[in-house]
């Protein structure tokens, strides 16, 4: 059979090894999954899958064309939903932690939180598991799931993705993602991962967190400013000022609020620290085009000599680029709508997605390491096109790199009109009904 894993042994021998029969195979049995002797075993399925994926996860038909052996897309189906999902999981995990250290900055490695989703088909297993985007009736729509994603910052590697019903709030799962990193590494995210609840957590996993202030947080930089808690009137922050840093950078004591987050249980909303000490700071941004003029960021990096204000603010532009991989994900490779009628080989089905995303990356790594660019400069879904042949050529290639387009400026919005059909307000069967009346009243 032929497969891409053995082609990637140019890419990284450690991590090929990590995809082998015996690894595969110890693996299950670490999992306790036991299996006959038979054509479609854990390895050859799990290659299978794999080749699916990388191929735009084309058609279960289509595989025996791609892959040279002979079997029903009936038996190949059976085979997936065989292999346990632990399987799946434990293949990710030991993925990532063999890729090794990545760029570091100041000594620290750095991730990137951001949430997002994907569809699939509606069954109603599916929706009870998800549930339905708002507005839509039972059979009119897809169930949506909310998915967390932590995103290694310089390479694009995806540590952990957690997938969730679609009304859960990202800060209500990231703690989950806390035992990923290491300690000293810092998490970049946006306001909604930004509360007293959720950094006491990265201060209590000895982490470190590069913050967008939430909104309704007034920050003010004047020096010796009263707190809400020392003075009287409106508009007052609840922090107390400490230390002036710089222009617009200064440290603060946050306060341990009276009521408990939603997300966290009693039990551990009171081992949280009484008082937090933070930096907080604001810079402006000068790129043409750019919807956000100010950004307010809260970290715990404390020091300004050895973590200047500037080199921060430049560190959370970095977060910027995780929706470019977001959209590598779901939208080049496919994983915003998934084929899978069950919640275990949905889950089944993402993992696969996450493991084919990480290799189209060791590809982007390799070369950006040959052409001397950075990594977010290689072309994602060319590195994607070398890999989906069953034989990719011996030699990787130049692939291509994107040039900067600093200061560009486009429309949010599309050219090309949708068809013009009316949208599904009632279940199917309901309409098929209409139709058989309309059609016998003719």
């Amino acid at each position: 059979m032929v497969t891409i894993i053995p082609e990637l042994r140019q890419v990284r021998e450690d991590l090929v090894n990590l995809l082998d029969r015996a690894t595969v195979e110890r693996l299950c049995r670490d999992v306790g999954y036991r299996w006959r002797d038979r054509d479609l075993d854990p390895y050859t399925t799990l290659h299978l899958f794999i080749l699916q994926v990388v191929n735009n996860n084309t058609a279960m038909t289509h595989l025996p064309h791609l892959s040279g052996k002979r079997f029903t897309a009936s038996a190949y189906c059976q085979a997936r939903q065989r292999l346990p999902l632990e399987l799946f999981e434990r293949l990710v995990e030991q993925f990532t932690q063999s890729v090794g250290d990545s760029l570091r900055w100041h000594g620290h490695r750095v991730w990137i939180a951001d949430g997002s989703g994907f569809s699939m088909p509606d069954t109603p297993e599916l929706r009870r598991a998800f549930g339905y985007p708002g507005g839509q009736k039972p059979g009119c729509g897809f169930p949506v799931a909310h998915i967390l994603a932590l995103i290694d910052a310089h390479s694009g590697l995806l540590r952990d993705v957690i997938a969730a019903p679609l009304r859960t709030q990202d800060i209500a799962l990231v703690s989950q993602q806390h035992p990923k990193m290491s300690s000293g590494d810092i998490l970049v995210a946006d306001r909604g991962f930004c509360s007293y609840a959720h950094l006491a957590l990265i201060s209590q996993a000895h982490l470190h967190a590069i913050f967008r202030v939430h909104q309704r947080h007034i920050v003010d930089f004047r020096p010796q400013r009263p707190s809400a808690a020392e003075a009287e009137g409106p508009g007052r922050p609840r922090s107390r000022w400490l230390k002036r840093l710089g222009y617009h950078d200064q440290l603060v004591e946050w306060h341990k609020p009276v009521t408990r987050p939603r997300w966290m249980s009693d039990e551990q909303f009171a081992e949280l620290p009484d008082r937090l000490v933070l930096r907080e700071l604001r810079y402006r941004l000068k790129d043409r085009g750019c919807r956000v003029r100010e950004v307010t960021l809260v970290t715990t990096l404390l020091d300004p000599e050895r973590y200047p204000a500037a080199e921060i603010a430049r560190l959370y532009g970095l977060r910027w680029q995780v929706e470019v991989d977001l959209r590598d994900l779901k939208i080049t490779l496919g994983m915003d709508v998934l084929k899978s009628k069950k919640l275990e080989t949905v889950m089944k089905e993402m993992y696969v997605f996450v493991l084919v995303y990480n290799l189209v990356r060791l590809v982007v790594l390799k070369s950006s390491r040959r052409q001397q660019v950075a990594p977010h400069r290689i072309s994602f879904i060319d590195a994607l096109r070398w890999l989906q042949p069953p034989k990719p050529s011996s030699n990787l290639p130049e692939l291509i790199v994107n040039p900067i387009r600093s200061g560009r400026l486009e429309p949010r919005c599309i050219k090309r009109r949708m068809k013009e059909y009316n949208l599904m307000t009632s279940p199917r069967h309901e309409l098929r009904k209409r139709l058989k009346k309309r059609r016998d009243a003719a």
